[in-house]
């Protein structure tokens, strides 16, 4: 009898734990998501997303849209891209973001593109890289809501301070039902 009380017990342990930590999980990437925790910064990072021929798509535009609204409202001085192409492209998700950064009145001059990551690991990787050698400290995210959580806690873990400004319109806001992420 105690060998199946304590069987019983280790299974339900297992189960709760099994129901708990997905659910902490998902409340805390939907609590990161659902609000801005922007402060100043030294540099604002638009992470990448497809691009069509040069064209920011509908995922990718939000973010240069949030990037050039609180690059004018003055929140930072510099902005990178980042952003590597697929296969068959001819152009690169940070080039993208940068030529309609550019077009949209933000000089070229405040933008660096970095053409490598198609994750957000290797993208940050590569900004981390590129503001260190700028002696950067303080990152500004723009992504999707519910990837604030990732971005900035990969971007903590290499070393810099990180927030999060996501994306108020397209197909990802939070605005959105959205449960893929």
């Amino acid at each position: 009898m105690f060998l199946f009380t304590l069987i019983r017990k280790i299974i339900s342990g297992i189960l709760l734990l099994a129901v708990v930590i997905p659910l902490f999980l998902l409340g805390s990437t939907w609590k990161a998501g659902g609000k801005s925790s922007i402060t100043s910064g030294d540099v604002i990072v638009v992470m990448g997303a497809a691009q069509y021929d040069g064209r920011p798509s509908e995922a990718l535009e939000p973010r240069v849209i949030e990037a050039a609204r609180i690059f004018n409202r003055g929140f930072a001085q510099s902005i990178i891209t980042v952003g590597a192409r697929a296969p068959g492209d001819r152009t690169t998700e940070a080039l993208a973001s940068r030529n309609w950064l550019i077009a949209h009145g933000i000089s070229g001059e405040k933008i660096v593109a970095l053409s490598q990551g198609r994750d957000t690991l290797v993208s940050t990787q590569r900004y981390v890289a590129e503001m260190k050698k700028r002696s950067f400290k303080n990152v500004i995210i723009v992504t999707d809501p519910y990837h604030c959580l990732r971005a900035v806690t990969m971007a903590k873990d290499l070393g810099v301070n990180s927030s999060c400004s996501p994306v108020r319109t397209g197909p990802n806001a939070s605005t959105h039902s959205n449960f893929r992420y």
